[in-house]
């Protein structure tokens, strides 16, 4: 028996790690799902290996985003497209990178809530929404000055949106991952100074991998979630906790 019996769920940056291991995840246990991303030759591979539905769109296109999830009736959103920026301070930082990731991560997300909840809405099943989100918004890290902010501002987007959308039986969620050493990660995290100095202090001494965050995606997905809204959930070896 599927434990999604409802549907579709969409879930953006879907040709990254995090959102193609949940689209596996959510398909495995019996979802319908709709992956989007930057990459469409991953996609392509995505929607060969599990089936799912490809939906191409812009994060920082609203009439985009309005055209591609308006008008669907939605049971479940997950907003897993992101973009890193850059490492520097707030004194050295690019506004111009800070204000695309704000674009990116916080507006964008924003935007597909906005688009794909009047269709939850109006179908009257309620439905879930996990934004991902970083443990950089709960802690201050050096040199994630855009990225850390364009994580606080989703966190505040997921609890004002649980807020509102409650009353239809609509929950929202964020979930706050610790590193997942990728090779984009690797540039930063992979240096001897930065990534062992931060496992000493992470209780758990280990990199999270992206099963470690698609499982409890799909848990607060489900309906054995179904008291759970406006939380930041952090995975993260209990860094936040230090």
């Amino acid at each position: 028996m599927s434990r999604f019996p409802d549907g579709p769920y969409l879930v953006t940056g879907a040709s990254g790690g995090i959102g193609a291991a949940t689209v596996r995840r959510l398909v495995a246990e019996g979802a319908s799902v709709v992956a989007s991303g930057r990459d469409e030759a991953k996609l392509a591979d995505l929607a060969k290996d599990t089936g799912c539905e490809v939906l191409a769109f812009d994060l920082t296109n609203e009439e985009a985003i309005r055209d591609a999830v308006g008008g669907r009736d939605w049971y479940g959103v997950v907003n897993c497209g992101g973009d890193g920026g850059e490492i520097a301070t707030p004194m050295e930082t690019d506004i111009a990178v800070f204000d695309r990731v704000i674009a990116i991560n916080a507006r964008g997300a924003l935007l597909v809530i906005k688009y794909a909840t009047p269709g939850m809405i109006e179908a009257r099943r309620g439905g879930s929404i996990v934004n991902v989100s970083s443990q950089a918004s709960l802690v201050g890290l050096r040199g994630h000055i855009s990225y850390g902010s364009s994580k606080a501002a989703l966190d505040n987007i997921t609890r004002v949106s649980a807020l509102e959308l409650g009353e239809y039986g609509i929950r929202v969620n964020s979930v706050n991952p610790t590193v997942i050493m990728t090779q984009m990660s690797k540039s930063y995290w992979g240096r001897p100074d930065v990534g062992d100095p931060y496992l000493a202090i992470q209780p758990m001494h280990k990199w999270a991998t992206v099963e470690d965050i698609a499982g409890p995606i799909a848990f607060l997905l489900s309906d054995d979630a179904a008291m759970i809204s406006g939380v930041s959930l952090a995975i993260d070896g209990g860094f936040t906790a230090v």
